[in-house]
């Protein structure tokens, strides 16, 4: 009972969480539009004086907006991570020997070892670990179908975990010219792809940026 109330908060979190992307990538395509202000770009012109070719006070909201919501969204991801730990470490608790021979779920509030061990893979392949945030034109990741704003649920075999800037590089290198199954969230929808790292005109293997969410 009590590793279902945690997965039910958790997949909660994780939608609030997906809620939260979606807002913020839509504030981040009004203000890096081709010309626009981006996230930090000046706000007057070479005069000094305020630009006229965008609303500036929509702008500065939009900004403080987008802040909040990455607050939100840092927060909320803390949340989900120790959540994510507890039902870990019942999966655990419940593979001991000792535990093991308690095989009957009403004797534990954890339920079976494959129970509890179901929910924290289940739990795992829904939460985005990384974002696209940056990507080239003709480069090996726009040409193999990702994304600006694509959420990454599983690239290869890595899921979410320790150290996963580090493991993207290292997966990524490792996998020359060999395909990769990605699985991502765009928009809301489930989609797998796949991506082949490989030498191109421009820097690194793929093309693009991937920020840990």
């Amino acid at each position: 009972m009590v590793a279902m109330n945690l997965k039910a908060e958790t997949l909660s979190l994780v939608e609030k969480r997906e809620s939260l992307e979606v807002e913020m990538n839509d504030i981040i395509a009004q203000l890096c539009f081709p010309g626009g202000p981006g996230l930090s770009g000046n706000l007057v012109d070479a005069e000094g004086f305020p630009r006229s070719d965008i609303d500036i006070p929509t702008v500065r909201a939009q900004r403080a907006r987008l802040i909040a919501l990455r607050n939100d969204h840092r927060d909320i991801t803390t949340k989900i991570d120790e959540n994510l730990q507890l039902l870990h470490s019942a999966k655990l608790t419940r593979s001991e020997p000792q535990a093991s021979r308690t095989s009957d779920p009403s004797t534990s509030g954890y339920g079976s070892i494959s129970e509890t061990s179901s929910m924290v893979v289940d739990l795992v392949a829904r939460v985005p670990f990384a974002m696209v945030d940056e990507i080239s034109d003709a480069s090996p990741a726009a040409e193999d179908g990702l994304q600006l704003g694509d959420q990454i649920m599983k690239f290869g075999n890595l899921v979410m975990g320790d150290a996963l800037l580090a493991r993207l590089a290292s997966e990524v290198q490792s996998n020359e010219d060999v395909q990769i199954p990605v699985v991502l969230m765009r928009h809301g929808t489930l989609m797998s792809i796949t991506l082949r790292p490989r030498q191109w005109h421009g820097r690194g293997l793929l093309g693009c940026h991937f920020r840990i969410l």
